[in-house]
């Protein structure tokens, strides 16, 4: 389906079509239907490794055109912006590809898988913006109303000077030790487990709600089953999982108090065996004016304390964040139409679409992404050392 329109095009390849692809393609598509953008997305070419699977998914996702080729994509005069939603360990080299050869670029998080190839990234998304070339990392959940309401608060001193932070990242996805192993779990492909896969949303969104940065921590990492079976992909055989087993070597969970800069403490926790929990999400922060409370299984709700009101009356008061005047919710249903999981990807797109536009940078950026990395590494070092770990400025 097209609109005519006399805004200038974006030309998109997207690099990757499994579950954050299918996201990311709702994204591309709901964006200019809902949204009034100053340029007009076309979703041009998505990119795989398999060549029937990439044309499947161009039919099945609503791209014109696809690939098994991604550095023949990055050569094409009809692509403006590349999407990166590929596995951690070839972030890096698509996005600094895709940089250098003058394309904006949107990649997944976490940025990378080391804090070694984010500085890379960075390096070449400083490079690509001298020359207008944009660059963003995809920490979607900033784009919840909810939550981009909670930051607005913070920035107007709603809830006073910051104290706490409590986060926590809980699913159960993988607490049957016989689930078989994945990319996820393979450290040269993913780069951690729950730390860098669910803890690097926790601690962007805690970072950005405060609007402060997360300067120490002291954590522990832990890996509960060891072994699992191998894929049916890796072993030859059809069905979920074969006979033979193989290592886990990534983390299973992650737990590690923090101090801000701005001197408040934080606690966060993020696992993959929270029994019964699929996707809970969770930040409260204290302050010493109130308190904001947000968990994304109620996720059009924010709650907020007052401290400021007289004790018989002084309680969490439940704000149902589904009004126009609210951050994003003007473009969708009346009040009270709940928006859902996929809406904050439409968001982003929203953003990004507006930034490169407007000749600005869109946040998160590269930078902010290598600063959520090196928290992500100085967690991992600390559980190795048991020592406290200072995160560079």
């Amino acid at each position: 389906m097209t609109h005519p329109t006399a805004r200038p095009r974006l030309s998109v390849a997207m690099i990757g079509h499994a579950f954050m692809g299918a996201a990311h393609s709702q994204a591309w598509r709901s964006a200019p239907r809902f949204f009034d953008l100053p340029m007009d997305p076309v979703m041009q070419v998505v990119c795989g490794r398999d060549a029937a699977r990439a044309a499947e998914a161009a039919e099945r996702l609503g791209w014109a055109g696809s690939s098994d080729d991604w550095r023949s994509v990055l050569e094409r005069d009809d692509v403006d912006l590349v999407d990166v939603c590929t596995p951690g360990d070839t972030h890096a080299e698509i996005a600094v590809a895709a940089l250098e050869a003058g394309k904006h670029v949107l990649c997944e998080k976490p940025l990378a898988n080391t804090v070694a190839e984010a500085e890379q990234m960075v390096a070449a998304a400083e490079r690509a913006a001298a020359h207008g070339v944009r660059a963003m990392v995809g920490f979607t959940y900033r784009r919840v109303p909810a939550v981009a309401l909670a930051r607005r608060l913070v920035e107007q001193g709603r809830i006073g000077e910051v104290r706490h932070v409590r986060a926590q990242y809980l699913q159960d996805w993988i607490a049957d030790p016989e689930a078989p192993l994945s990319w996820r779990l393979d450290r040269e492909r993913a780069g951690s487990g729950a730390l860098g896969d669910i803890g690097a949303h926790i601690i962007d969104l805690a970072q950005h709600i405060t609007g402060d940065r997360i300067q120490e921590v002291s954590g522990q990492l832990e890996t509960f089953v060891k072994e699992r079976p191998l894929a049916a992909e890796h072993s030859g055989l059809s069905g979920t999982a074969s006979a033979e087993r193989g290592p886990v070597t990534v983390d299973d969970a992650a737990v590690f108090i923090a101090r801000f800069a701005g001197g408040a403490l934080g606690t966060f926790e993020a696992t993959r065996f929270a029994t019964g929990r699929k996707n809970a999400i969770r930040v409260e922060v204290n302050g010493s004016a109130g308190s904001l409370a947000f968990d994304f299984e109620d996720m059009n709700v924010l709650e907020l304390f007052d401290a400021t009101e007289p004790a018989e009356t002084a309680g969490f008061r439940r704000i149902l964040v589904t009004e126009a005047t609210h951050p994003y919710v003007a473009a969708w249903w009346p009040a009270g139409h709940g928006l859902g999981y996929e809406h904050a990807f439409t968001h982003q797109v929203v953003d990004l679409v507006d930034a490169i536009a407007a000749g600005t940078d869109p946040a998160p950026g590269f930078a902010e992404g290598l600063q959520v990395q090196r928290v992500l590494a100085a967690v991992e070092t600390s559980s190795d050392t048991r020592a406290w770990q200072t995160i560079p400025a």
